[in-house]
């Protein structure tokens, strides 16, 4: 009798639960949809959402629903819709990875730039556009993007140690030291690249999906994906997690392992990212605090949701960054400052009056 009055109480409770995090998902799937659809229609040139759709249709059905406007098919097709999946990739890939970092090191303010993943991404990709493959053992940009990225997570978890264990504030200082002097090292190679370099460095730098094409989307779609995925089914140990790092020892949780391969995971998803996008900053950091003041911090319900978010998000950032001063990109992270630093504002003056919901 003691144990069955918890589990019936939990059922009915459960499925309120269930329902309301379906709605949440399928209002983010339509949204996600529409924000693509308005990416790929809006422009300089702009395409009636009707001809845009028949565009998608016809490359998908082949013969059918064929295009009145050639132009306007090769400007959907070519330039704009791999362009808006990219966003939604990348929106999705940064949002998840910012859930999963502010659970492991246990801090509302960790994300990839914090943690200095972004900055090792950076760094190696910045080799790989100034200097040449060559200078990162013969490494493309993505890879070296990748290398970057982990070697600035090993980096922070050796520095992060202490008498063989780790401890999330130790993660935080070590992680804004190596940011530094990541920069610090990528600045040092400006100096010394030629004018041309430096202008196209400086845009990736700031984030653009401007030369997206096809061929870039595939790679970084399946390693968000599965990436994604993989974190779903560490759900419940980044939940014992959250509740403390004495109460996730207590239910069988290696803290210490379960952190490093976290950590793994997270540049993976980080440098391939970075390697399309360039550095976007606040949608690690911003979508995660924001999805959990709707459907809480459960992990099997916060990061789905978060990623369907950061995809919104970043499709709707980038439409911005080429429609405020068309004809002209605004480079990324510009556009998601402008948009997140009032949240963050407003997030932290509802936290001071005790209205967000609790953290962990």
């Amino acid at each position: 009798m003691t144990t069955s009055a918890p589990e019936t109480t939990r059922a009915p409770e459960a499925a309120p639960r269930r329902a309301r995090l379906a709605v949440v998902l399928l209002g983010l799937g339509g949204a996600l949809a529409l924000s693509v659809l308005l990416a790929t229609s809006l422009g300089p040139v702009r395409v009636p959402l009707r001809e845009t759709a028949q565009v998608v249709l016809h490359h998908l059905s082949a013969d059918l629903f064929r295009p009145a406007d050639p132009v306007n098919d090769h400007i959907v097709w070519q330039f704009r819709l791999p362009r808006a999946l990219l966003g939604a990739v990348v929106g999705a890939g940064l949002a998840s990875v910012g859930v999963v970092l502010q659970a492991v090191v246990r801090n509302p303010l960790a994300d990839p730039y914090l943690l200095g993943v972004s900055s090792g991404a950076s760094l190696g990709a910045v080799l790989v556009l100034v200097v040449g493959s060559s200078a990162v053992a013969g490494l493309g940009l993505s890879s070296a993007a990748f290398a970057g990225a982990l070697v600035a997570t090993l980096l922070v978890y050796l520095l992060a140690q202490r008498a063989g264990r780790v401890t999330p504030f130790r993660l935080i200082l070590a992680g804004v030291s190596l940011a530094y002097l990541f920069q610090a090292l990528y600045g040092l190679l400006l100096l010394h690249a030629s004018p041309y370099d430096v202008q196209g460095v400086l845009v990736w730098l700031f984030g653009s999906l401007g030369s997206t094409e096809w061929g870039d989307v595939g790679v970084p779609a399946a390693c968000v994906v599965a990436g994604v995925l993989y974190l779903l089914t560490q759900a419940r140990s980044l939940n014992s997690l959250l509740a403390g790092e004495e109460t996730a020892v207590s239910l069988g949780l290696d803290v210490a392992r379960f952190r490093v391969r976290m950590l793994v995971v997270t540049s993976l998803v980080v440098g391939v990212v970075v390697a399309v996008s360039g550095a976007v900053a606040f949608v690690g950091l911003i979508v995660p605090h924001l999805c959990r003041m709707v459907v809480g911090s459960e992990h099997r319900a916060l990061l789905p949701v978060a990623a369907l978010t950061g995809a919104v998000f970043l499709v709707l950032m980038d439409l911005a960054a080429r429609t405020v001063l068309a004809p002209s990109d605004l480079p990324l992270s510009i556009v998601t400052s402008v948009f997140g630093v009032p949240f963050f504002i407003w997030l932290l003056r509802q936290r001071e009056a005790g209205r967000e919901a609790r953290f962990g």
